[in-house]
């Protein structure tokens, strides 16, 4: 499952270089960190709307977009998605409750 993870992390990096005109991701990108962090924020309220509605089919939609976008901030700030997993595998095995109150 995660081989598209890896595909799409290596489509962001080649295409944030590439032409505006031509690039979703590199006209985004363009715009900076604060509107890469805005979408994937638009994205995660639309995928909060799907959940509500109840159609699976619009719920995988928004969420291959937020997972999409989470993927372009991330690439922004130069973390790749296996840091991500390695926090997440970090964290197995311990309650949510005792992760949480090890933040503070």
């Amino acid at each position: 499952m995660t081989d598209i993870i890896a595909t799409l992390e290596k489509i962001i990096a080649q295409r944030r270089t590439s032409s505006a005109d031509t690039s979703y991701v590199a006209k985004l990108a363009s715009k900076g960190r604060a509107e890469i962090a805005k979408k994937l924020g638009e994205e995660a309220v639309e995928t909060v709307i799907a959940s509500m509605i109840g159609s699976k089919e619009e719920m995988v939609a928004e969420s291959a977009d937020l997972l999409f976008h989470h993927l372009m901030l991330l690439a922004d700030m130069d973390i790749d998605f296996a840091d991500v997993c390695t926090e997440l595998e970090r964290r197995e095995g311990v309650s949510g409750i005792a992760e949480k109150a090890n933040r503070i």
